[in-house]
């Protein structure tokens, strides 16, 4: 299946789907100091922080396009690999560990439908913390041309909100966008028996760059 193709030029920087909510209110506030600030001196005051807070916004929320790279299987996240976990039906789970630092747009790991998209409620403990298997998440299911490949998109101790973009039945290409995790968190995914592995603990993914699997 071939890529989908977006009218944004390669490089460029979007803000991600999901970010009104948070990104309005600080940068209306920020705005709103700045053009007081000469004739209040609390509006000064609030000035700095305030537009501090709404340029980290602007850098959390950032949604870069990427040239989406070959191989059967692609990081769905941008992160640091925190595990590689052999697991008892036979997959083998890659959990990637999301900073606040990183891009928090997630993408599709291969080409397929989606057969199931899940809201659990759970629990806000950090997402590096064994417990965080027990946070509030989002479960994806995807019929692909490896089968049936669960992904589990995982709040953290700040991150209070997963943004779904698509829904069960949504056909999609490798790559695509398919939700957003506000704040530090996780991702899990499950590769059926069989798949050797590319990546390593402690390596740096891209989402849509960095391939998971080995030929």
């Amino acid at each position: 299946m071939p890529h989908s193709q977006t009218s944004a030029p390669r490089g460029s920087v979007r803000l991600a789907r999901g970010a009104s909510p948070w990104l309005l209110p600080t940068v209306a506030t920020a705005a709103l100091s700045l053009a007081r600030a000469r004739r209040s001196r609390s509006a000064a005051a609030i000035a700095v922080p305030a537009t501090a807070l709404a340029a980290g916004m602007l850098w959390f929320f950032r949604d870069p396009e990427r040239e989406i790279a070959p191989g059967r299987v692609i990081s769905p996240a941008d992160g640091v690999v925190q595990s590689i976990m052999p697991w008892k039906d036979g997959r083998t789970r890659v959990a990637i560990f999301m900073s606040p630092l990183n891009v928090h747009v997630n993408r599709a790991p291969l080409a397929g439908t989606i057969t199931s998209v899940e809201h659990v409620p759970g629990g806000f403990v950090p997402a590096f913390n064994k417990e965080s298997e027990n946070n509030e998440r989002v479960v994806w299911h995807f019929d692909t041309e490896l089968g049936d490949i669960e992904m589990i998109q995982i709040a953290g101790a700040v991150a209070r909100r997963i943004v779904p973009y698509l829904p069960e039945g949504t056909k999609v290409e490798q790559g695509d966008r398919v939700g957003l995790i506000r704040f530090g968190s996780r991702v899990d995914l499950y590769l059926p028996e069989g798949v050797e592995i590319a990546v390593e603990v402690g390596q740096k993914t891209i989402a849509g760059v960095t391939r998971i699997d080995r030929d």
